[in-house]
C-alpha cells in the first residue's frame, strides 16, 4: 500500500547503546559504569520512542538489566564521563550525551537542551508586563459577546479580555465549544487597536490550517467590513510558516531570522511535539503575541512531548488579574476567585482559559455524553448506554474476531457508498467532478488503532480498496506510481518544493485530458494537481490512524478498535477518534477492549512544568 521502497531497517537503540559504552570506555570511566550504559541507552531510546523526553531514575532503576539502586545508577552515570548534572543548567560548550537534573530524571541531550529553551521562551513570555487595555474596549466586547441565557462566566469573552492582556495565552477546550470564535473577536479588538497587525495563522497540519481559515471567515462575516480586510487571508502550516530546508530540522525562520508578526495563532496545539513547539517559540518576536488553541483531553503529539497538555494543565488568575477580567468583561470577581483549580504550574499563572461548553453537541447528546463519559473513564458505563441504542448520533457494534465481522465490513462500505456514486457520476468539467468527489470523501471515515493485524490500518485500506476497485470495474494492474481511479492518498514526508506536507490527503482522479492525477485541496476552496509519480512518500487512505485524523472532522466516522487491548488504545485515543465525528459515530470491537482503554490514560515523563516553575 506504501508507496516506499523496502529497506533494512538499522536498530537505532543498540548502535546508539554500544556508541555510548565505547565513548565511557574511551574516556576510562571505571566497568561498572559502563556495563550499566547499554541498559540506559536502550531504555531511552524506548522511552523517546512512545513519546517520553526523560526518565526518573527510580524507574531506570527498575529495569532487570540494570540491577540497582537510584543512588548506585546516579554515581554511575555521574562516574561514566558521559553524563553531565544540569544544577540546574549543564556546564557551557559540554558535549556530555546525557543530561542527569537535580530531580534525578535523565534526558537524551537534545531533549534537555529543547525542554529548557521551551520553558524559558514561554515563561519569558507569560511574565511579560501587562498590556494595558483601553477601558473602551469594554463597549467592543459587549458587542462582540452578547448577554447568554445560560448562568455562569462568559469564558469565550474571559479568553478575549485575558489574551488582549498577555503576550501568551492557552485556550483548551473540546469540539464546538468556540476556540474559533473566540480567536475571531480577539483579532477583532486587536485591529481595532492597532490596524497595521501583522497576523499569522498556523496549525501543525494542512487539513487544520485549512479548517481554521474556513471557520474564521465564517465567524468574520459579521465584523465591519474595514476589519474583515486586514484578517489573515491564508492559513500555513507551521512547517511552511517556519520555512522547511532541505537540511532535516533546519528551518528558514529561527531566533536569528525571527517571523515577520506580530500575533501568532496556532490551532489544534496538543498536536506540537517538544521540538516543534521550541522551535516555534524560538521564531516568534520576543514582543509578538502566541495564542495557543488545543484540546488537554486529546491524543499528545506522535513524537517526544505533551506540551499542550503540560500548558494547560491548571487554570489559575492572579488578584489583579481577576480584577482587570471583571472590569473587562463586567464578570462577577467572585465567580473568577472560587475557581477550583490548584496551582500546578504557577509560572503559567493568568495565561489559561479552559472553555467547557459545547455548540455543537449537547452533553446529553450522543457524541458529547460518550466523550464526556470517555474521559471521566466511565467505559463500562459508555457501553451500557451505546448498547441500549438510545441517540442514534452514538452507535455501538459487537465484533469480537481478530479479523472484521460482516457488520464492520457492510458499515465500512455503506459510509463509502456517496463517494463511489460520485466517482461513477457525469460532470461537465474536471473542477464540478473533483469538487463532488472531495464532498462526497470527506463526509466520513474509518479511523483505526493500529496498523497491523486483520483490524489494523493496513488490512482496512486493503479491503477497501478491493471493494472499490472491484465496484468501478478497474483492471487488476495499477497506474503509474501506484494510481488508481478514487484513490485516496495521505502524504507522509513533507516536500517543500512539492508544497506537500506530512498528513495532506488527495484523491487520484482524471484531469482534462482524462489523465490520472492527484488533487489536493487548496485555501480559498480552489484544487492543484500533481503526477502520481512526483508524490513524496505516501499511502492509501479510506482508513486513517487517530493519530492521523487529528485537525479534521468528518461528519461520521467509524472508529474500529483491535482485537485486544493494546498499549497505544488510551482514554485520549478513544476521546479524539470520537469527537473527529460531527453528526454520528460509530465504534466497532470488542466490548472488553473499549473498556480497557477508557481506564487506561496517556501519561508522558517530562519535566517542563517543573522547568518552567524553576526558571530565575
Amino acid at each position: 500500500m506504501a508507496a516506499m521502497d523496502s529497506m533494512p531497517q538499522f536498530d537505532l537503540a543498540e548502535g546508539f547503546a554500544r556508541h555510548l559504552q565505547a565513548w565511557a570506555t574511551t574516556l576510562g570511566a571505571p566497568a561498572a559504569a559502563c556495563v550499566v550504559l547499554p541498559a540506559v541507552a536502550r531504555a531511552l531510546a524506548r522511552a523517546a520512542s512512545e513519546g517520553d523526553v526523560c526518565l526518573p531514575l527510580a524507574q531506570l532503576a527498575q529495569d532487570e538489566a540494570i540491577a540497582c539502586t537510584p543512588g548506585e545508577l546516579r554515581a554511575k552515570l555521574l562516574e561514566s564521563g558521559v553524563t553531565v548534572l544540569a544544577a540546574p543548567l549543564p556546564p557551557v560548550n559540554c558535549a556530555h550525551p546525557l543530561v542527569l537534573d537535580v530531580d534525578d530524571r535523565l534526558y537524551l541531550r537534545r531533549f534537555f537542551d529543547l525542554e529548557q529553551r521551551l520553558a524559558a521562551a514561554l515563561v519569558m513570555r507569560a511574565r511579560a508586563p501587562a498590556q494595558v487595555v483601553p477601558p473602551a474596549l469594554r463597549t467592543t466586547l459587549d458587542k462582540l459577546f452578547k448577554p447568554r441565557a445560560t448562568l455562569g462566566p462568559d469564558w469565550q469573552k474571559l479568553a478575549v479580555a485575558l489574551a488582549l492582556q498577555g503576550r501568551l495565552t492557552v485556550i483548551s477546550g473540546g469540539p464546538g465549544t468556540g476556540k474559533t470564535t473566540t480567536v475571531a473577536a480577539l483579532l477583532a479588538c486587536l485591529l481595532e487597536l492597532t490596524p497595521t497587525l501583522r497576523i499569522a495563522l498556523a496549525a501543525p497540519t494542512g487539513k487544520a490550517a485549512a479548517r481554521m481559515l474556513e471557520a474564521l471567515r465564517a465567524r468574520a462575516a459579521d465584523m465591519p467590513a474595514k476589519l474583515r480586510k486586514r484578517l489573515p487571508a491564508e492559513a500555513h502550516t507551521l512547517h511552511r510558516l517556519l520555512g522547511v530546508t532541505p537540511v532535516a530540522g533546519r528551518f528558514r525562520h529561527h531566533a536569528g531570522n525571527p517571523l515577520a508578526v506580530d500575533v501568532l495563532v496556532v490551532d489544534e496545539a496538543s498536536m506540537l511535539d517538544l521540538a516543534l513547539a521550541a522551535r516555534v517559540l524560538d521564531a516568534l518576536p520576543p514582543d509578538a503575541r502566541l495564542i495557543l488553541l488545543g484540546d488537554k483531553d486529546q491524543l499528545a503529539a506522535v513524537e517526544a512531548g505533551a506540551v499542550f497538555a503540560e500548558l494547560s494543565s491548571a487554570r489559575v488568575f492572579s488578584a489583579r488579574t481577576i480584577e482587570q477580567l471583571a472590569l473587562l468583561t463586567g464578570t462577577p470577581a467572585q465567580a473568577l476567585a472560587d475557581l477550583p483549580t490548584p496551582v500546578t504550574s504557577p509560572a503559567l499563572a493568568d495565561s489559561v482559559v479552559w472553555l467547557t461548553e459545547s455548540h455543537r453537541f449537547r452533553q446529553d447528546s450522543g457524541i458529547g455524553r460518550l466523550a464526556a463519559n470517555i474521559n471521566a473513564g466511565e467505559g463500562v458505563a459508555a457501553l451500557a448506554w451505546l448498547r441500549g441504542g438510545e441517540d442514534p448520533s452514538a452507535r455501538w457494534i459487537d465484533d469480537e474476531g481478530t479479523r472484521l465481522g460482516d457488520a464492520t465490513l457492510a458499515a465500512m462500505e455503506a459510509g463509502y457508498a456517496p463517494y463511489l456514486a460520485a466517482l461513477r457520476a457525469p460532470f461537465a468539467d474536471t473542477p464540478a467532478r473533483v469538487a463532488a468527489a472531495f464532498a462526497a470523501f470527506d463526509r466520513f471515515r474509518v479511523l483505526v488503532a493500529v496498523h497491523e493485524g486483520g483490524r489494523g490500518l493496513v488490512a482496512l485500506n486493503a479491503h477497501l480498496e478491493r471493494v472499490l476497485r472491484s465496484a468501478l470495474d478497474l483492471p487488476a494492474e495499477r497506474g503509474p506510481g501506484h494510481a488508481w481511479l478514487g484513490r485516496p492518498v495521505i502524504v507522509l514526508r513533507n516536500d517543500a518544493l512539492l508544497g506537500l506536507y506530512n498528513g495532506d490527503i488527495g484523491l487520484c482522479l482524471p484531469d482534462d485530458s482524462c489523465t490520472l492525477m492527484v488533487f489536493f485541496p487548496q485555501p480559498g476552496g480552489s484544487y492543484r494537481c500533481i503526477a502520481p509519480l512526483r508524490l513524496p512518500v505516501h499511502d492509501t487512505a479510506f482508513a486513517l490512524t487517530v493519530h492521523k485524523s487529528q485537525g479534521s472532522e468528518f461528519e461520521e466516522v467509524l472508529l474500529v478498535l483491535p482485537a485486544k487491548p493494546v498499549r497505544v488504545l488510551t482514554r485520549e485515543l478513544l476521546y479524539t477518534g470520537v469527537t473527529r465525528a460531527a453528526r454520528q459515530v460509530t465504534l466497532a470491537g470488542p466490548a472488553r477492549v473499549f473498556a480497557a482503554g477508557c481506564g487506561l490514560r496517556t501519561v508522558r515523563l517530562s519535566g517542563l512544568a517543573a522547568r518552567m516553575s524553576a526558571q530565575p
